[in-house]
């Protein structure tokens, strides 16, 4: 079987429909056994009723048991997956530490910064280190919510974000700011001598086998790093798999297990859902298990629960609101409720 579990167009879908109706065929659940197939075949009947999604996968044990696009550019079409640019920017943070690119989580980032410093600095800003970026713990002035249009608007983002005032001491409470992983992102660029889109192609794409194709960029050229990268759903899962086995891809090690475990510690808080917050993933509770997420505008996510081996990608309209009462509520809902009950009782 591939690693995404497709199968001949001759077999049955997971709903016993024809496959010629759908846009790409799904793994049938006789060759799952790692779910039980009614309770996956109700899960993915829930999954149809979401007007907003785009795509669903879903895998134990690396075995792809749902592979659907319901609507959208499909399964191996790049699409926008907004903030879950944060968790591919901290994911590159790790892998350049481990490489000595960075020095590690306590290095602060000001002098990597020094030719964007405003005028007169904040003597806080040399306080700022990569941890608190990772975190967004910087205690800046959010640049996101109603303050994106005029920061993207700004002539120099980088410098803009820095120039905001302080709302909080650096490592305080967690401020959900792209401007945060923007300046990480600018860091990266900076101590490696590349670009952000170089490194996300030499360092996840190649080992990953996924294309990464070129995003927005700043007035000074630099990749945003925090939003708006696009990768295709199956790209996606791959990426949520490499952190759900340790770091690794077939048996090739991409992350070091030591910053996968350190990423799913939690270190802050979201205002917003109340979930605890790591290195770029958010940290909650998916029917007792243990659940790590990444998560972008529109309800991009990615979801893993390691002790049941799931991993489940999602795409979704993303000019559309995904708030954690709305619709994001209920991605999150059809993980605990629906597929992690799917995988227990198989």
């Amino acid at each position: 079987m591939s690693q995404l579990g497709q199968r001949a167009v001759s077999r049955r879908t997971l709903l016993g429909g024809a496959v010629a109706a759908l846009a790409v065929p799904i793994l049938p659940v006789a060759a799952a056994p790692a779910f039980d197939g009614a309770a996956l075949e109700r899960a993915v009947r829930r999954a149809r009723g979401f007007d907003q999604l785009h795509s669903l996968i879903v895998a134990r044990d690396g075995e792809v048991a749902v592979a659907e696009a319901f609507r959208g550019p499909g399964l191996d079409r790049p699409a926008n997956v907004k903030s879950v640019a944060k968790t591919v920017v901290a994911a590159l943070t790790g892998i350049a530490i481990e490489r000595g690119v960075l020095e590690g989580v306590e290095q602060p980032v000001a002098p990597l910064l020094a030719d964007s410093l405003p005028r007169d600095p904040d003597p806080r800003l040399r306080e700022i280190t990569v941890g608190d970026l990772l975190t967004m713990r910087a205690g800046l002035e959010r640049t996101s919510g109603p303050n994106y249009g005029a920061w993207i608007a700004s002539d120099d983002w980088v410098r803009d974000a820095l120039a905001r005032p302080f709302v909080d001491r650096p490592g305080g409470r967690m401020l959900y700011s792209t401007g945060s992983y923007h300046l990480l992102g600018a860091a990266l660029a900076q101590a490696s001598g590349r670009s952000l889109l170089a490194l996300s192609r030499d360092w996840l794409g190649e080992p990953l086998d996924i294309a990464i194709p070129p995003w927005t960029r700043d007035p000074q050229g630099r990749y945003l790093g925090g939003n708006n990268m696009a990768l295709a759903p199956r790209a996606l899962y791959r990426f949520g798999e490499t952190y759900r086995q340790g770091g690794t891809w077939q048996g090739r090690r991409v992350l070091s297990r030591d910053w996968v475990s350190r990423s799913w510690t939690p270190r802050t808080r979201s205002p917003f859902s109340g979930d605890a917050y790591g290195y770029g993933w958010f940290i909650s509770d998916a029917g007792g298990h243990a659940l790590y997420y990444a998560r972008g505008y529109g309800g991009q996510m990615v979801y893993v629960v390691p002790d049941l081996g799931i991993t489940v990608a999602v795409t979704s309209d993303p000019t559309r609101p995904a708030r954690s009462a709305g619709y994001a509520g209920q991605l999150k809902a059809l993980v605990a409720e629906s597929i992690v009950p799917a995988a227990e009782t198989a």
